[in-house]
């Protein structure tokens, strides 16, 4: 955008229509700041869109997460929550890792929209909030944390609204924890002679050796081996095994 080319978008007209915030968010989500922004109003929209979907999560849900207790060290879950709780440690590292130092406000962004889809899947079931509860409102205040610093107006009515007693800029930033983001189970490819014959899904606790016998014995796989000698077992540890056999 530019005077030359007489194509400047007003901002006072968007503020107006669609409030600061918004404002704000569309123009850190929809370029890296190495980059020209391209305007788009399908991007104004979406990024409305998003905030009021946020806010009508929180009005909608707000007495059961006044209520709650947020809690984002419990593990003793499903193993859905568990994922939940994966999730929510991976978006503190990605926004933090993201934002301090490398300035990439817009993939900072999706990582928080990311996390919010998975709220609203995690909150679906109101007859599980007793056991997610502690989860779901550590999500909602850490998306609410992670938001402050690209919509600080509506940030801060979010966490007033689920029961923050200290304003938000008085709020330390999260911290992730490296335990947390290793998963249960790991899906390991399985190639015979360089071509994908079968998957395997194992604890992540698995020794090398445990590994390879379950993919040598497992039924799929078998069948590509066949009468041949296997010559050699290539292994990248937590995604691929490649079985080598003699000619």
């Amino acid at each position: 955008m530019s005077k030359s080319k007489k194509n400047i978008i007003d901002p006072e007209e968007l503020v107006n229509f669609y409030g600061a915030d918004t404002a704000r968010l569309f123009t850190l989500f929809a370029a890296p700041p190495e980059k020209d922004l391209e305007w788009s109003d399908q991007g104004v929209e979406g990024a409305y869109r998003f905030l009021t979907r946020l806010w009508r999560f929180v009005f909608h849900n707000r007495e059961l997460l006044v209520d709650a207790v947020a809690d984002l060290s419990v593990t003793q879950t499903s193993a859905e929550f568990r994922d939940f709780r994966r999730a929510i440690h991976r978006t503190i590292k990605k926004v933090t890792d993201d934002i301090d130092g490398r300035f990439h406000f817009n993939t900072a962004i999706a990582a928080v929209m990311e996390l919010f889809n998975a709220l609203n899947v995690a909150s679906q079931d109101q007859t599980r909030w007793q056991e997610g509860a502690p989860l779901i409102k550590a999500a909602t205040e850490t998306i609410t944390i992670l938001l402050f610093p690209f919509v600080p107006h509506f940030a801060s009515e979010l966490w007033e609204n689920i029961g923050g007693k200290q304003s938000l800029d008085q709020i330390a930033w999260p911290t992730y924890s490296t335990a947390a983001l290793e998963q249960d189970e790991l899906l390991i490819v399985v190639q015979v002679d360089g071509k994908v014959r079968g998957k395997l899904t194992v604890p992540s606790d698995f020794d090398r050796s445990s590994v390879e016998t379950q993919a040598l014995t497992d039924p799929k796989v078998k069948t590509f081996i066949g009468a041949k000698k296997v010559r050699r077992v290539f292994h990248v540890p937590g995604r691929l095994i490649n079985i080598v056999l003699e000619e």
